[in-house]
């Protein structure tokens, strides 16, 4: 099994596995729905000298500070995640390329986070289509 601070290398395609945890979301006072010591993971993928965050299920968390990456995908809709406003956040803690939100209108959220962090970042969001 996975843990953060893996490094895995399939062919010419690199994989790093980062933490996902919450911070500050709980499914009751104390108990967050994503526990850090469950050593939940995202990922780093590098191919062709391009690396790709995907975050996972995760909060704006420090780790994230010593990201460096080009593209990442956000989770967006709260809940069990980071809100919009929590994402623009990471923004400013990753140096992004671009950034694609993620995690919304289906288990919790809807269209309007993602439209809500694409107004709110600095950086360049592609929100993609669900079609």
């Amino acid at each position: 099994m996975a843990k953060p601070g893996q490094k895995i290398l399939i062919d010419d395609v690199s994989i790093e596995t980062v933490p996902a945890y919450n911070v500050n979301k709980f499914r009751s006072p104390g108990h967050p729905f994503h526990p850090k010591e469950n050593e939940m993971l995202g990922f780093i993928v590098t191919m062709n000298g391009v690396r790709i965050y995907h975050a996972g299920d995760t909060d704006l968390i420090p780790e994230m500070e010593r990201f460096n990456v080009d593209v990442a995908c956000l989770p967006v809709s709260g809940t069990y995640v980071m809100t919009a406003e929590e994402a623009v956040e990471s923004t400013r803690h990753i140096k992004l390329k671009v950034v694609i939100p993620m995690h919304y209108g289906s288990i919790v959220g809807d269209d309007r986070d993602a439209e809500r962090f694409k107004t709110l970042a600095s950086c360049e969001v592609r929100v993609l289509s669900k079609d």
